[in-house]
C-alpha cells in the first residue's frame, strides 16, 4: 500500500544537503498533490555568545533567510509547484522543526538533508536530522544523495 502525503515540511539552511532535500521535496509534493512548506530556523543561540551583539547579526540572518526562501519559491514555481508556504522560525532547529513547526502545519512528512551547515555542533551533540528523526511524530525522510529528480 502506497502512502500519500498531504502536508510536507522541508527544512532548509542553505547547505548542499538542504538543496538536495528541497529538490526531492518538490518532486514528492507534486507527485502527491501535497502542500509544501519550507522552514528556515534562524539559530538565535549563536547570538548569545557575541558580547557586542547590537542586532545587526540578527538582521543579516533574517535577510539571508528571506532571500533563501524566496529563491526556493522561484525554483519550485519553475518546476510546476504553484503553492509553497515559507516559515522563518527562531531558536534551535533541533527542537523547533519537529516539535513546533511540524505540529503548526500538521505535517505528515518532514524532509531534511543528512548534514547541514554546522559541523562543530554535529560533532559535539549530534545532527539536526538525527534529532528530527528522534522527535518527530510523523514520517521523516533524510536525504543523503544529490541524485537529480526529474518530473
Amino acid at each position: 500500500m502506497s502512502r500519500t502525503y498531504q502536508n510536507i515540511l522541508v527544512a532548509v539552511d542553505g547547505s548542499k544537503s538542504a538543496e538536495c532535500a528541497f529538490k526531492k521535496a518538490v518532486y514528492i509534493a507534486l507527485r502527491n498533490n501535497a502542500q509544501l512548506t519550507l522552514v528556515h530556523v534562524v539559530d538565535t543561540r549563536s547570538f548569545v555568545s557575541i558580547e557586542a551583539y547590537d542586532g545587526t547579526m540578527a538582521e543579516r540572518a533574517e535577510r539571508y533567510a528571506e532571500e533563501l526562501l524566496e529563491d526556493y519559491k522561484k525554483e519550485a514555481a519553475a518546476k510546476g509547484l504553484q503553492t509553497l508556504n515559507t516559515i522563518i522560525e527562531h531558536g534551535s532547529p533541533k527542537t523547533i522543526i519537529p516539535k513546533q513547526t511540524a505540529k503548526k502545519i500538521n505535517a505528515d512528512l518532514i524532509i531534511c538533508g543528512a548534514t547541514g551547515l554546522n559541523a562543530v555542533e554535529r560533532l559535539l551533540i549530534g545532527s539536526v536530522s538525527e534529532q528530527i528523526t528522534r522527535s518527530a511524530s510523523c514520517d521523516v525522510l533524510v536525504v543523503r544523495t544529490d541524485d537529480d529528480v526529474t518530473l
